[in-house]
């Protein structure tokens, strides 16, 4: 009868405790309160075999089964419990759980050990070297590549200047003018010749003469230097005061070979929109006048087409030397 009561009471107290594990107002159980109940009594055996048994880990790890809590009291028992001597049963478990941690530990120090030497160091000598030749051959790839990519630039160059041009400007056309002997003549009639034609006027007080002295000697060295024959040509753009005699007289001042020609004004500015001259009157002051136009000379091969064109900043020897290299540029084309 007190067994079967004994049974009852500790049945109860089982589940009372049970229910506190699991509400929402349990914090910790202190060593005495354990020590203290029924549950201290029941034995392992009594464990094994009933139903009713208690979970291994409360009878071990009792003290860790809380929840937070802002009551003082809570907490100071909760530190008490820490610093008070474990059961036996806890002991035993505390001291398994050392040992499996120690082996746990040894093993995991061991393995770090084995990885470590099998690793070795962040970098090896052979990483180094594997390094260092890589770089070597991408800082020789980049300069045989920067060399090729200068010559492949400096061969298109000379292509350009060298080769024979993608289109031809629109310059010159046929034209119809005067001579300054007075003999009708056209473009036909330079055919077969290199010539240098140059607009200008013979009232000009200082520009035109400067640049038909130049032009003048520039065909003399043209011809010294390389025996090449340049016909110069003056074609003037006041067609209204520059007639047949006043560009004869103005024409023998510069060269025995240059030819002077002018015109109608009709021709005179067909032949300068030909060629993409410009001219315009300036300070008109009755019959004395000035004439702003291009300061440009023309080179021409023997075929009356387009060649190339110099400006004011030549010299009579820049002049000869670059005709001169025109020239021969374009015979080696035609060849």
């Amino acid at each position: 009868m007190a067994s079967a009561f004994l049974r009852k009471f500790r049945l109860h107290t089982y589940y009372s405790i049970n229910s506190q594990l699991f509400s929402s107002r349990f914090h910790s159980f202190s060593d005495k309160v354990i020590q203290n109940s029924p549950l201290a009594s029941l034995s392992p055996e009594m464990h094994a075999g009933n139903q009713y048994k208690l979970p291994p880990a409360f009878s071990i790890n009792h003290r860790f089964l809380c929840t937070k809590t802002n009551d003082p009291s809570v907490h100071q028992s909760s530190s008490s419990n820490v610093n008070e001597t474990p059961s036996s049963g806890s002991a035993d478990g505390n001291s398994e759980n050392t040992n499996d941690g120690g082996h746990s530990s040894g093993g995991s120090q061991n393995s770090s050990q084995q990885g470590k030497s099998i690793r070795g160091g962040p970098v090896s000598w052979m990483s180094f070297f594997l390094l260092l030749c890589t770089g070597a051959g991408l800082v020789f790839y980049y300069d045989r590549e920067k060399k090729r990519h200068i010559e492949g630039i400096s061969n298109a160059s000379n292509a350009v200047r060298q080769g024979p041009s993608v289109g031809k400007a629109a310059i010159g056309g046929p034209f119809n003018l005067i001579d300054h002997n007075g003999k009708s003549v056209s473009d036909k009639d330079f055919l077969g010749k290199w010539n240098v034609l140059y607009f200008g006027f013979t009232h000009c007080p200082d520009i035109c003469p400067d640049e038909l002295q130049k032009l003048a000697s520039a065909v003399d060295k043209i011809k010294e230097k390389s025996g090449i024959e340049v016909v110069p040509v003056f074609i003037s753009v006041d067609p209204e005061r520059d007639t047949v005699e006043q560009v004869h007289e103005y024409v023998k001042e510069f060269h025995p070979k240059l030819i002077g020609l002018t015109g109608s004004t009709d021709e005179i500015k067909k032949t300068a929109r030909a060629y993409r001259v410009y001219y315009m009157k300036t300070e008109e002051e009755g019959s004395d006048y000035l004439v702003d136009h291009s300061i440009v000379m023309y080179l021409m091969d023997p075929n009356m087409q387009f060649v190339k064109f110099f400006g004011k900043n030549f010299d009579d020897a820049s002049l000869a030397d670059g005709v001169i290299q025109e020239i021969k540029q374009h015979k080696k084309v035609k060849v």
